[in-house]
Parts: structure tokens; sequence; C-alpha cells
């Protein structure tokens, strides 16, 4: 079997890291190559060993200030990487499910129903709103997703998801701030990042061109489910 493809180590040219940089950047690069989200501040000093959350702060802040990554306020998982940077993590993300494209007895797959426009007020897994299944590698996503839905527009882009996109989704009726997350407002059905303070929910876009969503209090809303994974539309030809 072909080795997963290694991100590790790979940086933007001329940037000099510190080796704890590198494990940060590392870290980050292969949660979003992973689940398509970057890590929390609280998962990168667990999985290092830092005392508080505030250390990756610190480092994070270095990495910003080197232009490696770039810093998002108001959302635990505000963690974006530079176009190129993350062009290439797209790559090596298509690399390893080409690698898994070939049926193996080895591995589990999944029939998963693929939703595409979602009607007004009807229940997004309805059989109106499949198009079509796809068997897939369980081992593409961390978490087991139950449905596979179609993203439209761009305004979560600078996540990796963009038009046409099929993002994996598991089934919840909760989450946690900066969890990517399907959500229905009134008859729409969006893919946004997920914000609550107190009563107050907000959805917020991966892409400056594109505003915040504030659900207000008379606002029909309805958590759909979570984020994932990611599969490219490519990937499936």
């Amino acid at each position: 079997m072909a080795d997963r493809p290694k991100l590790s180590g790979l940086k933007p040219s001329g940037l000099k890291l510190t080796e704890r940089q590198q494990q940060i950047f590392d870290l980050v690069r292969n949660a979003i190559e992973t689940t398509g989200a970057p890590p929390t501040r609280a998962e990168i000093a667990r999985q290092l060993g830092f005392k508080s959350a505030n250390a990756a702060e610190e480092h994070l802040q270095a990495l910003a200030r080197k232009g490696v990554i770039e810093l998002v306020g108001g959302t635990s998982r505000g963690i974006r990487l530079p176009s190129d940077t993350l062009h290439a993590v797209n790559e090596a993300r298509e690399a390893r499910s080409r690698q898994f494209s070939l049926p193996l007895a080895s591995l589990a797959q999944l029939t998963l129903p693929l939703v595409g426009r979602v009607a007004a007020g009807s229940p997004i897994l309805a059989q109106e709103h499949i198009d079509q299944t796809y068997v897939v590698e369980a081992s593409l996503f961390a978490r087991r997703p139950d449905y596979l839905l179609r993203v439209r527009g761009m305004s979560m882009r600078d996540a990796g998801i963009l038009d046409g996109d099929l993002l994996a989704v598991q089934k919840a009726s909760e989450a946690r701030n900066g969890q990517i997350v399907v959500a229905r407002i009134g008859d729409e059905v969006t893919v946004k990042r997920f914000e609550r303070q107190g009563a107050s929910i907000r959805l917020l876009p991966e892409n400056p061109d594109f505003a915040p969503i504030d659900v207000s209090a008379d606002e029909s809303f309805t958590l759909e489910g979570l984020a994932v994974g990611l599969v490219r539309n490519t990937w499936l030809m």
C-alpha cells in the first residue's frame, strides 16, 4: 500500500520556525487535512502537553507574525492557512483519497446518501432530497457521517470547503463553539462555523466577502448536523 502523504516538516520557504512552532504548524495542517477544521487552542495544548491553552495561543501568535497562519478572532477554531498552504493541504487530501479509491476488503465502507437542494420545511433526509448514494471508505472520516451534503457557494472557502464539494455530515442537535455545522434558518439550509454567546447564536463564514449571520430570537433555527469530513466531487469521478 502506498504511504500516506506527509505534511509534517513542510512550511513556506524562507521562514525559520522553532521546533515547537513547527510542531504546532504541523498539528494545524494535519488537523485541516484530516478533518477539514483546525484544532482549538485547548486541543493543541492537550496534544503537546502544555499546561494551559494560553501557551498554545502564544505560539499561534508567533506563527501569525511570521505569516505562516492567519488568526480570526471570536471563535475557538479561528486558525486559517494562507491560500498557497491551503492548496498544498487540499492536494494532500486528494492524494490520500485516491489512495483509497479502490475497494479493499480490509477497509470498512459506508453507503451515504447525497443531499441536494432541500425543500422548505421538510426533513433534510427526506427521500425527495436524495440525489444519489455513494460508497466511501469509513477511514476517510474521524467520525462516522450520516449523509453527504452538496455545498452551494463559496462562503466557507478559507476552511477549504468549496462550491460543489460534498460535505460529510453527522446528525446532531448540539454543537460547540468553533465547529462547522449544517444549520437551517427558516427555509434556508447553510454551512457555517457555529458560535453561541448566552442565548445568541451567530453563524460565521470563512470568507471575508460574506457577512456573519446573527440568528434572531424570533427566527426558526435548527441544527441539522456537524461537518466531519469533506469529499471533493472530482474524487468520485
